[in-house]
């Protein structure tokens, strides 16, 4: 059987970090704190497409129902900051998470060697890498592993906004640490830094509006109202984070798995037209941007060229406006009429 609690969670700090983790902290299981913020969150359908975050209400702001039993949740922070400009030829951006392996199956290796380790100590474990019903920021906040900033990301001291987060809920009864102070103060560089003013408030984000959302989990058209802001942006947007003046603590990530691909990178955005469905998912395959689809992707793409494109990308994009797939010929349409009508073609 394990050992005295009180003994065994600075091992467990120590297992945390020898497995790759950057900070690792402890929070009581219990209901979360901003359970009525989310709540009304969902009544306002601030979620989009994204119905799953309205489902299982009770199960995802009480860790109690997600595993009985359970006494603990242990937050984990792993950092991807690359510490590099993105590389690359073309003229777009990707979220820094994204640019290279998915990082599911990454951190879920090291939740699974975690979790063996904690079994051995006697507890029963559920573990999630934002796979699961976890109001992961809250917890986080009580564990003392930073705190939600304005524009609802999570801000460590040391490592500013670029990390990942993963939980273990757990029967192992550990001792809390203290819950992390609100270190924002006047500070809304993030709120000014958002292309399409999706932060409404502070901590209040309409995801229907965020580039992020729009880029990756919206499976329909991006409304036109938000298409010039995308600018150059063809998966997710990171100027909310890189706004963030807690950054210029943030040191660069050892996991070699984080940095840039060099064979996406070294495509241009009318290369990445050019994609079958095949070279698609070989060309992302790991990667996160291969979960979106190429439809989805080749409308990221098309927004982009129509923002910055110039006359020679229109013999590119003017044979897609044919295409079967109406999302992917509708966006082709519109970059082409950005096109002439930015160049008064």
């Amino acid at each position: 059987m394990g050992m005295e609690m009180s003994d065994l969670k600075p091992l467990l700090t120590a297992q945390a970090l020898k497995l790759g983790f950057a900070d690792c902290r402890v929070a009581e299981a219990k209901e979360a704190p901003n359970r009525a913020l989310y709540e009304q969150w969902v009544a306002d359908g601030k979620y989009g497409d994204m119905a799953w975050m309205a489902r299982n209400l009770e199960r995802r702001t009480d860790p109690r129902l997600i595993l009985p039993g359970a006494k603990s949740v242990v937050v984990l922070a792993l950092n991807y900051f690359q510490g590099t400009p993105q590389p690359g030829i073309g003229n777009y951006r990707i979220a820094r998470y994204a640019w290279n392996e998915d990082y599911h199956d990454l951190i879920l290796h090291k939740l699974k060697a975690l979790d063996a380790w904690m079994i051995e100590q006697g507890g029963t474990q559920r573990y999630y890498v934002d796979t699961g019903p976890v109001l992961e920021r809250d917890f986080a906040t009580e564990a003392g592993l930073g705190w939600g900033g304005k524009s609802t990301m999570q801000i460590h001291r040391k490592l500013g906004t670029w990390f990942f987060l993963a939980e273990l809920i757990t029967t192992l009864d550990l001792t809390p640490d203290p819950s992390a102070k609100d270190m924002c103060g006047k500070c809304t560089r993030c709120m000014d830094a958002c292309p399409t003013l999706a932060i409404t408030a502070p901590q209040s984000m309409d995801a229907r509006r965020c580039v992020s959302y729009l880029t990756i989990e919206s499976k329909g058209p991006i409304p036109i109202e938000f298409r010039r802001a995308m600018g150059n942006r063809i998966y997710g947007c990171d100027d909310c984070l890189t706004a963030c003046p807690w950054n210029k603590f943030a040191q660069t990530s050892h996991e070699s798995s984080f940095h840039a691909r060099e064979s996406v990178f070294g495509q241009s955005l009318t290369d990445f037209l050019k994609l079958t469905d095949d070279s698609f998912r070989t060309l992302f395959a790991k990667s996160p941007i291969k979960r979106i689809k190429r439809p989805a992707f080749i409308r990221n793409v098309c927004v982009a060229l129509g923002n910055t494109g110039t006359a020679e990308n229109l013999a590119d994009l003017e044979p897609l406006i044919g295409d079967e797939n109406v999302l992917i010929s509708e966006h082709a349409a519109w970059a082409v009429a950005e096109i002439k009508q930015r160049l008064n073609l």
